[in-house]
């Protein structure tokens, strides 16, 4: 979450209202960046070809990849997002929320197995539910054992990733090295292939789509960076 919205947030908790201004207010600037920046999109037949079959998959990004990522979902399509109990995860969550996307609150140190639950539940429903592997608290751009691998084994749906630069975008000192895209530019996002987890995998299976899965991420987030040239 970008640092300015963070204070905000953190002052005003206890003001539902402002709380949820400060949301729309970053929803409309998500959006203003969209709608006066052009955007490429690299591999838009991966996602595209699921829609069409409405086959449900596991979107992931990194966590600091997050803020333009509601912008490259179908909206017809229903997705449920994995966002953490902190104040900083439901901010993202009501702001998410402006573009139709549902979230399933929990994280690997709170509500971790009910969300896995929840996310298992939606998957085998038909829905798509999205991941952030190395969120709420890194290490950055590393997909950790268990999580994202175990629910594509146990729900038979792949992992497809994701990632976004901006040619006009500065990064923050956070953790994660958000990335804030400025209006008025250029973007592109990066879609990867589906990455499948057979049922029956063992433990090293397991850790190596573990780390195709990584490795993946990874391609797509230099490759964004490449094309747009950012560092």
């Amino acid at each position: 979450m970008p640092r300015f919205f963070r204070r905000l947030s953190k002052h005003f908790i206890c003001s539902d209202w402002i709380h949820s201004g400060l949301c729309l207010l970053a929803a409309s600037y998500i959006r203003f960046v969209q709608f006066t920046s052009r955007w490429e999109v690299i591999g838009e037949e991966i996602p595209r070809r699921f829609w069409k079959e409405n086959e449900p998959f596991v979107l992931a990004f990194w966590h600091g990849r997050l803020l333009m990522m509601p912008c490259c979902w179908e909206r017809s399509r229903t997705i449920r997002m994995l966002i953490s109990q902190h104040r900083d995860g439901q901010f993202i969550a009501h702001t998410v929320a402006h573009f139709g996307i549902h979230s399933v609150t929990g994280s690997s140190s709170q509500g971790g197995k009910r969300a896995f639950r929840a996310m298992l539940q939606a998957l085998r429903a038909g829905e798509s539910v999205g991941i952030t592997p190395d969120g709420p608290r890194g290490p950055r751009m590393r997909v950790g054992p268990g999580g994202v691998v175990t629910l594509a084994r146990l729900s038979g749906v792949p992992v497809v990733p994701v990632s976004f630069s901006a040619k006009r975008a500065f990064l923050l000192t956070s953790w994660d090295r958000f990335l804030v895209a400025w209006p008025f530019g250029r973007g592109v996002f990066v879609w990867g292939e589906p990455i499948s987890v057979p049922r029956t995998a063992d433990a090293a299976t397991l850790e190596e789509r573990r780390q195709a899965i990584e490795q993946a991420l990874n391609f797509a987030t230099a490759e964004a960076d490449s094309r747009m040239g950012t560092k």
